[in-house]
């Protein structure tokens, strides 16, 4: 395999870059700052607002996020309970010129909460958040399983703008492989009631890259999904992790498998490829948009500068100078013990930060033009020189070339635009860790996975 440029070959499959730094480049803050003073000068009118649900019916084989299996009698209602201890706390923190531009509802899978739970969870972002849902985009993660009908009546009674939903594969075989279980069946009653529930945007989440997958497999699945005209599609590539389902179930390492490297970029480019030839725009590696989709909304909110206020968990928070967070695991034993130390804590312990990384400026830097290169549209340069004082084509002059040797930069776009070719979204994967500093390199590398 290679790029279809000169130079070595490079594993398209390393790393998905969601966030930057990722968690495992956190460590416990020595002097536990308080909230109030972390956001006292920071800009508060276009906030993101992220809470986090922590529980799941089922563990799929590939998860490596910070969720449990089911919840024992009160544990949800225990959670709620330092929801809205924590909530109080993180609002007084961040006074009341605080406004909420977006809110969703992550996990975990928010939909694992009931009907009242859910009523409950909106009024924790509303009365104890002060964030608006009916007037902001909305977005709530669920599964096939928990998309029932009366929990879909609260979500939309309650504003939520996009659901997204987990099928990951409509062929029962592929979903058993990737310790999914679920029948085709019960995933289409899912999208038949989340469709009659009228939210306006319907994203389905589908992986390629499942043991016995094949391009007409694929496509089965891809056609399932656009039968139903969503107005948003995910397109993940398959990752085993450490202590995840299938990582603890093969025994060979997998990620440095070029033949599985080059059937997932095979599929990639089969599945984009049919995506745009059905109206869909790419807007990432991942994501493709419908021409019918409504307006996306939260245009008030920029990623690359605006904070985030997470509450649960595993949420994350982002100021200019910090990004924190508590602490983090996959094993379940230790999520397990992170969530009873979270249900069980007074208000006074969410009026501090516990485990974080301090953003310097070379880290917002590097964050900025992560969180814009990635994107199909690109980075305007002017826009980071505005920001920064400095120009990106100095900061990043040796990995823009290699990017730009390797036919990753689109070069009818410069110098208006900082854009990836088609080339380059398709190794969003390794493009996105290429990008990461020494120093958070070295605390990935040390972190004592858990």
């Amino acid at each position: 395999m290679n790029t279809g440029t000169r130079g070595p070959t490079v594993r398209p499959y390393q790393s998905y870059v969601y966030a930057y730094p990722h968690k495992t480049a956190y460590r416990p803050l020595a002097d536990r700052p308080a909230l109030r003073e972390l956001w006292a000068a920071e800009p508060k009118d276009a906030l993101s607002l992220y809470l986090h649900i922590p529980f799941c019916e089922v563990r799929c084989g590939f998860c490596n996020l910070f969720t449990r299996i089911g919840a024992p009698e009160g544990l949800v209602t225990a959670y709620l309970d330092g929801l809205e201890r924590q909530a109080g706390a993180v609002r007084e923190a961040l006074g009341e010129d605080a406004r909420f531009a977006t809110a969703a509802f992550g996990g975990g899978t928010p939909t694992f909460l009931e009907a009242a739970e859910l009523e409950r969870l909106c009024d924790i972002a509303e009365k104890g958040m002060g964030a608006d849902l009916a007037a902001v985009p909305l977005s709530v993660e669920a599964s096939p399983a928990t998309a029932t009908a009366d929990r879909l009546a609260v979500l939309a009674g309650r504003g939520t703008t996009r659901l997204s939903l987990g099928v990951q594969s409509f062929v029962d075989a592929e979903a058993r492989s990737a310790v999914r279980p679920q029948r085709r069946a019960d995933v289409e009653a899912a999208l038949a009631r989340i469709r009659e529930a009228g939210i306006p945007v319907l994203n389905i989440d589908l992986i390629y890259g499942i043991d016995g997958q094949t391009e007409d497999s694929w496509r089965r699945s891809l056609d399932a999904a656009l039968a139903w005209r969503p107005e948003e599609l995910y397109l993940y590539p398959l990752y085993v992790r450490p202590l995840t389902g299938l990582g603890r179930k093969e025994a060979g390492d997998r990620e440095g498998d070029a033949e599985w490297d080059e059937r997932r970029l095979r599929l990639y480019r089969s599945g984009r490829d049919h995506l745009l030839a059905h109206g869909y725009e790419q807007v990432s590696m991942r994501m493709f948009r419908a021409g019918h989709a409504p307006a996306a909304g939260g245009g008030d909110h920029a990623c690359q500068t605006d904070g985030m206020v997470g509450l649960g968990c595993g949420a994350r928070s982002y100021t200019s100078a910090l990004h924190y967070s508590f602490d983090y695991a996959v094993e379940m034993r230790e999520i397990r013990g992170i969530i009873d130390d979270y249900v069980s804590r007074p208000a006074a312990d969410f009026a501090r930060a516990e485990h974080g990384r301090e953003m310097t400026g070379d880290e917002a830097r590097r964050r900025h033009l992560l969180q814009s290169v990635l994107q199909a549209e690109g980075m305007d340069p002017a826009e980071y020189r505005a920001r920064f004082g400095t120009d990106p084509a100095e900061d990043f002059a040796a990995e823009l070339a290699r990017f730009a040797a390797r036919g990753w930069l689109d070069p009818d776009a410069a110098p208006e635009r900082l854009r990836l070719s088609a080339e380059g979204l398709a190794y969003s994967d390794a493009l996105g860790p290429e990008l990461f500093s020494p120093a958070v390199r070295t605390a990935m590398a040390a972190y004592d996975l858990k």
